[in-house]
C-alpha cells in the first residue's frame, strides 16, 4: 500500500474518467443567460466547498473532484491542492439551481443536497416514478438444484413487470423459465430496475431486494389487469400458461442516482409514497408525444454553447424532465426543471412549462 501511495504521490495527477452524475445536474430552467448546458461544474451538491479541495470519501480517503473539458470530451483531474483554486461559478451559494450544466456531488450527503439545490423529487418518490416509468428489469434469482448445475450461484434475467398501489412489482412468468423454479425454490431475489433511455452509469436505477411468490388463483385477474393498465395490447396477447407472480415483502432497496449520489431508501416510505400522477398516467405513450414535439427545440436550446447531435427526453416528473443528450458517440443527462409555481400534474401542464421555457430562452 505505502509503495501505491508513493507512485500516486508521484503522479500528481491521476488519469481519472467518468461520466456526469445522473441525479445533482444543474436546472436550464430559470436564467435566461445560460452557461454551456453540457459542461460540469463542482458546485451545488458539495457542500460549499472549493473544486480545489479534496473532498472525503466514505472511507476517509481523498476523492478527486472532476471538470469536465468539452473540448476533449475527457474530464480533467484537479489536484488536491488549497493553494489551488478554481474559477468561481456561483453555485455554491445560489441554491435556486438555475445554472446550466452538470455537476458531480460527494457520496455523504450528495443525494440531499442535489434534491434540495435542484428541485428533484426525493429519493423515495423518484424510485416510485422510476418503477412506473420502467417497463423490464434484470431480476436476479438464485439457482436452484433441479437444474442439476451452478446451484446456489445468483441468476440473472431480463423480465417485463407491473406495479400494485404500493410499488411491489408484479411478474408474469412461465412455468418453463428457469428463474420460475429458482423463485419456487428460493423467493429471495433482487430486481435491478433502469431509468428507460439508458446510456450509461450516470443514469438512474435502483435495486429492490425481496421475496417472490404466485399470487393466488382468485387475484391472477386483478394482477392481469395492472399488467394491462402499464403494457397495454402486448400484456393481452400473451401465449402459454402464464402465472403471476408478486413480490410480496420488499426488504430494502438501493437507489442510485449516478456516480456519487446513492441512498438506502426507507422501505415505508417508499411504500406509502405515490408516485408523481405526470409518471405514471400513459408514461411510455407521453414521452413520445414529448419527444415529438420537443425533441428539436431542446437539441437547438442545448446547442446554444455547444453542438448537440440529439436530445431524447426519457423521464418526466412534477418537477422537470431529464434529457438525454449526444454529442457524437458521447451520451450524458441533462435536468431541465419546469419554471412553474405548481407541480406538474397532466401531460398538458407539461407541455406548457416546455414552451414557456423555450420561449424564454429564445429571446
Amino acid at each position: 500500500m505505502e509503495a501505491l501511495a508513493g507512485t500516486a504521490a508521484s503522479s500528481s495527477i491521476l488519469p481519472v474518467r467518468h461520466p456526469p452524475s445522473r441525479l445533482a445536474p444543474q436546472s436550464l430552467a430559470l436564467r435566461p443567460s445560460r452557461c454551456s448546458p453540457l459542461r460540469a461544474s463542482g458546485g451545488g451538491g458539495g457542500g460549499g466547498k472549493e473544486e480545489s479541495q479534496a473532498a472525503p470519501a466514505a472511507n476517509g480517503s481523498p476523492v478527486l473532484k472532476l471538470k469536465s473539458d468539452s473540448s476533449q470530451n475527457g474530464a480533467i483531474p484537479i489536484v488536491a491542492d488549497k493553494s489551488q483554486k478554481a474559477p468561481a461559478t456561483n453555485t455554491t451559494t445560489d441554491l435556486s439551481g438555475s445554472r446550466a450544466g452538470l455537476f458531480r456531488t460527494p457520496i455523504s450527503g450528495g443525494v440531499q443536497s442535489a434534491t434540495f439545490a435542484h428541485g428533484l423529487p426525493p429519493p423515495a418518490l423518484a424510485v416510485r416514478n422510476l418503477m412506473e416509468q420502467a417497463r423490464f428489469a434484470h431480476l436476479c434469482s438464485v439457482m436452484s438444484g433441479m437444474h442439476h448445475r451452478r446451484t446456489g450461484y445468483p441468476f440473472g434475467s431480463l423480465v417485463d413487470f407491473a406495479n400494485d398501489s404500493m410499488g411491489h412489482p408484479i411478474f408474469s412468468l412461465s412455468p418453463l423459465a428457469i428463474h420460475t423454479r429458482n423463485l419456487l425454490s428460493d423467493p429471495r431475489c433482487t430486481l435491478v430496475v433502469q431509468v428507460p433511455g439508458w446510456s450509461g452509469l450516470s443514469n438512474a436505477r435502483v435495486t429492490i431486494f425481496g421475496d417472490v411468490y404466485p399470487l393466488p388463483a382468485d387475484q391472477q385477474e386483478w394482477a392481469h389487469k395492472q399488467y394491462v393498465a402499464k403494457h397495454q395490447q402486448w400484456a393481452s396477447q400473451q401465449w402459454g400458461n402464464f402465472y403471476y407472480y408478486r413480490m410480496h415483502n420488499i426488504s430494502d432497496i438501493y437507489f442510485i442516482g449516478g456516480f456519487g449520489t446513492v441512498a438506502w431508501v426507507d422501505v415505508n416510505e417508499y411504500e406509502t409514497t405515490q408516485p408523481d400522477k405526470v409518471a405514471v398516467d400513459g408514461a411510455e405513450k407521453s414521452l413520445k408525444e414529448l419527444n415529438a414535439i420537443f425533441s428539436k427545440p431542446l437539441r437547438e436550446l442545448l446547442s446554444l454553447e455547444g453542438e448537440v447531435d440529439d436530445a431524447a427526453v426519457i423521464s418526466v416528473d412534477s418537477k422537470g424532465i431529464d434529457i438525454r443528450v449526444r454529442q457524437g458517440a458521447q451520451f450524458n443527462i441533462q435536468r431541465l426543471a419546469f419554471d412553474v409555481p405548481e407541480k406538474v400534474l397532466t401531460l398538458e401542464e407539461a407541455k406548457r412549462a416546455l414552451h414557456k421555457i423555450i420561449k424564454t430562452s429564445s429571446k
